[in-house]
């Protein structure tokens, strides 16, 4: 039982290590300032400015701050959001007040506990937080997010949409409705004639230039049927419509990423987070084994990898609380008082949730609790 716990704590150090190393790339120096991290995945290419610092997100969405500072975030020269606290993790929930101060209220689940990912899941329907999720996953220079990858906005981007900015028929405003800010057709929003205006291909690709106007289309000549009578010098209606249709293809639009594309690389990205968060904690027990007759108080111990725990709540549960009653919580100590209430034989888990006192996160552990 030891050695296998030895084993998982090994384990979770490594990983400790390997993700403190991921962060700290690339933002060693003599500035003593913190490294936060924008979304686990990265989000390259958003310039931010706190009241000490300022740059540019890299590949691994990293900026520095101080503890108590606030971000601003831009985007080429639109302005995106001010005033998000900074820290160690930020997620575009943290963008906006409102959305940020919910995230402090957990939702409970089948079982009683809190939790913040039910929470996390109600906000990701906010109109706000999708319009600006939409657009900032429009502006990727690969259409499409993968899992496992980051946003990448590159510079050829960001100087295409710096010099549209100004001829927009109004701002970009992401407080409106979805279907506002996503409208198309006739009048497209700001946001939709914004993306139009920018090439998401080489400079000299062909999909970036001017396509064929229809009065163009309409005065070339049409293509002969014979090969052999075909004049490689011209261009035919047939190859003009061609290359109208390619260009006009290539051109992003909102409706290239919808609010359901939004709610899964958010959610892949959250639960990324909480996953980096909760590897840093573990019970000093995983299986521990108690006489029927021991009835005396017994604890659980939580601890985190490389520091102490520093909790804000602590909650427990019996999943057999005939078996093993849980008698009192304390997240000032990081523990969980318990005793055994049943037969030889028996056995129960007693679920341990627990929220660290720098996050709206809850992290979950277990301990089975065997009867001999």
């Amino acid at each position: 039982m030891r050695s296998v716990h030895l084993t998982r704590l090994l384990l979770n150090l490594v990983a400790a290590a390997a993700l403190s190393g991921c962060l700290d790339d690339g933002s060693s120096g003599s500035d003593d300032a913190s490294v936060g991290r924008l979304n686990y995945n990265g989000f390259e290419g958003l310039s931010y400015q706190t009241a000490s610092q300022s740059g540019t997100t890299n590949v691994e969405g990293e900026f520095r701050y101080y503890p108590g500072e606030t971000l601003n975030f831009r985007v080429g020269n639109l302005a995106l959001v001010d005033g998000v606290p900074a820290q160690e993790f930020v997620t575009p929930l943290e963008f906006y007040a409102d959305v940020r101060a919910a995230l402090a209220n957990p939702a409970f689940d089948d079982e009683g506990l809190s939790t913040h990912t039910l929470t996390e899941q109600q906000l990701l329907s906010d109109p706000t937080l999708r319009n600006l999720t939409r657009f900032l996953m429009a502006l990727n220079w690969t259409e499409n997010v993968r899992e496992g990858e980051g946003i990448e906005i590159r510079e050829r981007v960001i100087q295409q949409l710096n010099a549209a900015l100004s001829g927009l028929s109004g701002p970009i405003d992401f407080t409106v409705s979805e279907q506002a800010f996503a409208a198309q057709e006739e009048n497209p929003s700001p946001a939709n004639q914004l993306l139009a205006e920018i090439c998401f291909y080489p400079a000299d690709d062909e999909r970036c230039t001017l396509p064929p106007t229809l009065a163009d289309i309409d005065a070339a000549p049409p293509r002969p049927e014979n090969d052999e009578d075909r004049d490689p010098e011209i261009d035919y209606r047939e190859d003009l419509e061609a290359k109208r249709e390619r260009i006009l293809d290539a051109k992003r639009s909102l409706e290239d990423i919808d609010a359901e594309d939004a709610r899964t690389y958010l959610t892949r990205e959250l639960k990324a987070i909480s996953t980096v968060i909760a590897n840093r904690y573990y019970l000093n027990e995983d299986v521990i084994s108690h006489p029927a007759e021991d009835t005396d108080l017994k604890s659980v111990t939580i601890r985190r990898i490389g520091g102490a725990a520093n909790l804000a709540e602590v909650e427990a549960i019996s999943t057999r609380p005939v078996e093993v009653v849980v008698n009192a919580t304390s997240w000032q100590e990081a523990d969980v008082e318990y005793f055994v209430a049943g037969d030889a034989g028996g056995e129960s888990e007693l679920v341990v949730s627990f929220r660290p006192d720098d996050t709206y996160r809850w992290v979950r552990k277990q301990l089975r609790v065997l009867i001999r």
